[in-house]
């Protein structure tokens, strides 16, 4: 078992949590996303949108592939976590929330699984939890104006031993 904790440290960054919430409305095998920010989080400098890099695994689970998109600057960290993790919902796996925290460099990405999901995080595939995990990781740490160095995974509160 392997547990996911965080990857390196950083400068300080307001301490804030943002909620949001997922719909379980699978289609072939994408969920749709209803995010609904609760609280703030690290602000972008200017204007109404952001442009953030979302990345997310190739179909051989071994790479990153980049994609711009433009964010609500309010909650662009939160919003590109919902980004990804709508990707990753399957009919038999499904995230049915999350909240985002950034502390001094670090995102705590706490996740919660649908009670109507059949899987768990430990029975995710290697390739899936490169997908999931792996993706948000990069995505978090490869955006420098939000200046996250680690990225801990937690699911109510108590982190994912995979």
């Amino acid at each position: 078992m392997v547990a996911i904790a965080s990857l390196s440290g950083c400068t300080s960054n307001p301490t804030n949590t943002t909620t949001n919430a997922i719909s379980s409305t699978p289609t072939p095998s994408i969920a749709r996303l209803r995010a609904k920010p609760k609280t703030s989080e690290p602000k972008a400098i200017s204007g109404k949108t952001v442009n953030v890099t979302l990345y997310t695994s190739d179909i051989q689970c071994q790479e990153f592939v980049p994609q711009k998109v433009t964010l609500p600057a309010t909650t662009p960290v939160t919003n590109a976590v919902g980004k990804i993790i709508q990707e990753q919902d399957t009919a038999d796996f499904n995230v049915s929330g999350y909240r985002v925290r950034v502390r001094n460099g670090v995102a705590t990405v706490d996740l919660r699984l649908s009670p109507q999901s059949k899987r768990q995080f430990a029975s995710l595939s290697s390739c899936e939890q490169f997908a999931l995990f792996g993706s948000l990781r990069k995505t978090l740490t490869s955006n420098p104006q939000w200046k996250i160095k680690d990225v801990r995974f937690t699911e109510r509160g108590e982190d994912i031993v995979l």
